[in-house]
């Protein structure tokens, strides 16, 4: 129908101004006028810096054609729409994985399996494919996967229980085609988790006590599986080794392939690349771990090599004889047992390792990982991982480069290159993020790293290692930028975590083109906008929320995994539309129409820009 000419346009836009969004979309539906001024820009352009509550000096996004299709996107295509509860597995599920196709994912859980699942059922329904259990290899639980490349394998970590109760940890690679097992790879500690390097590689790690608070990690190439030319091609290498202070380790290693990022996936407003120009070289000398990966047989014989290499090495520099930690002792076992060593020793023992690592310490090649120019066509690969100086939790993110001639197991092996006096590796690039580093996750483009942090108090000095600051209980996402390699300034805050130091685990995020999702202590998963940086979303479970992952198919598919044993499938009210209308007759609806829809379909577990 249409409206009789009693209200000018302009006061029609005036009265729309102070409505909330639902009811501009029904006031359009009256008549064609009021549908014309319901379209209008700069109507939905103050209804979206409102109800959002965005600072009016961040512009739209660069790829949005409309405010009113901006609005409807950080509404509508949200996957926080509850649409199926997977509950296969027996105990807490703590990671999922999805493949490159999107066409399948696993979830790894304490009830020591690794389950596969199809995600391309005619219905729509998510189904379990295959499940694995580690039981018959001593494993206590399996905690991350991650498939290859070209989606052919399937990495999967987990914690094992060795002799003499020690628990490190172990990497399994499982064939997708016919779901055998093609290798087992030692990994210690087991929270060092392991990653491919590319389609038939993958990197784990070793650790070696070399005194109360000093250690040696070793980062090992290993090829995925043994085939006929393993006899006479080496399957191991050694990457890296790095020395360790004060009780820190490496841990959470991922790789990320930094190409040239001339057309990145979102803009960030942070400052001029100009100023991360002037301070390049001003960085503080960062003293260098140690990594080691194997899986030959004679790998407790090459660990003890190591361990007696580094033991004479300190004694050349007039170290006490420091106890050596019993093999059953790692990770925090190893630092609750230090405590008891007298202080005067352990100072004693930092000096001694700090003056070892200068002295036998390769120097950081700088042209390795200077940032990106523009015309710069260079691919890049990193080796990205947690790590500290100060003190045992990891407080700072490592980035060592890897060179070509590393990406195989074939050539020098060993360090055959390294010099008597070049003991160690140094890393390129250090960032401190001043706080407990509790789980990473890379943009698709790898651009971008994003880091779940609890934050130290502000201005706090670490005087013992063994003690470090207390963490606060609001978790922060910092955003890295791997181009530049310097932390983007702002920085996203909705979900919590209650756990002391000592009892902090890993919180998984994960990241899609415009979204950033993590999981929390506080019952709920989270969705963030990447460009806007305001939480859009909260997801309900009965218990902590472990791991979140998107669908690099869909990016309004999204998965989440709690201690409550479960596994939620979200979607967005957008795709709930559709999946409905494709089992009904289709009966003729406005597009203005459906959108209202969208309350009807969301469920109380679920909050927009943060509220519930």
């Amino acid at each position: 129908m249409e409206c009789g000419l009693v209200l000018p346009d302009t006061l029609v836009l005036e009265i729309f101004l102070r409505l909330p969004h639902d009811a501009v979309v029904r006031a359009g539906l009256t008549c064609r006028r009021w549908l014309a001024v319901s379209k209008d820009e700069f109507l939905w352009r103050e209804l979206f810096y409102s109800y959002y509550r965005i600072p009016r000096t961040v512009p739209r996004h660069p790829a949005a054609v409309s405010w009113y299709r901006e609005f409807k996107r950080l509404f509508d295509c949200i996957p926080c729409v509850e649409v199926q509860t997977l509950k296969e597995h027996s105990d807490q599920v703590l990671h999922l994985a999805f493949s490159h196709r999107g066409h399948r994912f696993s979830s790894c859980s304490k009830d020591c399996t690794v389950k596969l699942w199809d995600t391309e059922r005619p219905d729509g329904n998510i189904s379990l494919v295959h499940s694995t259990s580690m039981h018959e290899f001593n494993w206590g639980y399996t905690q991350f996967s991650q498939f290859n490349a070209d989606d052919s394998l399937l990495l999967v970590s987990g914690v094992y229980l060795g002799p003499h109760h020690c628990s490190s940890g172990e990497i399994a690679v499982i064939s997708l085609e016919n779901y055998t097992l093609l290798s087992r790879v030692r990994n210690k500690p087991y929270d060092v988790f392991g990653c491919w390097l590319n389609e038939t590689y993958l990197i784990s790690g070793n650790l070696h006590w070399i005194g109360n608070m000093t250690s040696c990690s070793v980062l090992w190439l290993n090829k995925a599986f043994q085939d006929i030319e393993s006899e006479n091609v080496n399957v191991v290498k050694r990457l890296f080794k790095l020395q360790n202070v004060n009780a820190s380790t490496i841990r959470t290693v991922m790789v990320a392939h930094c190409r040239r990022h001339d057309n990145p996936d979102l803009l960030l407003d942070y400052e001029a690349q100009s100023q991360a120009q002037r301070q390049k070289g001003q960085q503080q000398h960062y003293q260098p771990l140690l990594f080691d990966l194997g899986t030959s047989s004679s790998e407790e014989e090459d660990e003890a090599e190591e361990a007696e290499e580094c033991q004479r090495e300190a004694r050349s520099h007039g170290r006490p004889n420091a106890r050596l930690p019993q093999p059953t002792f790692c990770g925090l076992d190893h630092v609750i047992q230090s405590k008891n060593v007298e202080p005067r020793e352990l100072e004693i023992e930092t000096r001694v390792a700090q003056m070892m690592a200068r002295a036998h310490t390769k120097a950081p090649d700088s042209s390795l990982i200077e940032p990106s120019e523009p015309g710069d066509g260079e691919d890049k690969i990193y080796l990205l991982f947690t790590t500290g100086s100060l003190t045992y939790s990891p407080h700072q993110i490592g980035i060592k480069r890897i060179k070509p001639d590393q990406m195989t197991t074939s050539g020098p092996v060993l360090g055959e290159k390294r010099s008597t006096n070049e003991f160690f590796d140094s890393l390129d690039h250090v960032i401190d993020i001043h706080g407990h580093i509790i789980g990473m996750g890379l943009s698709p483009d790898h651009r971008y790293l994003y880091v779940n942090s609890r934050a130290w108090p502000a201005g706090c000095v670490i005087s013992d290692p063994l003690c470090p600051p207390p963490i606060a209980e609001e978790i922060d996402v910092h955003v890295i930028d791997l181009k530049s390699l310097r932390e983007e300034r702002r920085s996203l805050r909705a979900h919590r975590a209650f756990t002391p130091n000592d009892e902090c685990f890993f919180i998984f995020l994960d990241v899609s083109r415009d979204f950033v999702a993590s999981g929390a202590e506080d019952k709920h998963g989270y969705i963030w906008d990447r460009h806007y940086n305001i939480c859009l979303a909260r997801l309900a479970h009965d218990d902590v929320v472990n791991s979140v992952a998107f669908s690099p198919a869909d990016q309004e598919l999204l998965l989440s995994a709690s201690d409550d044993c479960t596994i939620k499938v979200w979607r967005s009210p957008h795709m709930v539309r559709l999946a409905q209308t494709s089992v009904r007759p289709p009966r003729p609806r406005s597009l203005l129409s459906s959108w209202l829809s969208r309350g009807k379909n969301s469920t109380s577990a679920c909050g927009v820009n943060g509220k519930p």
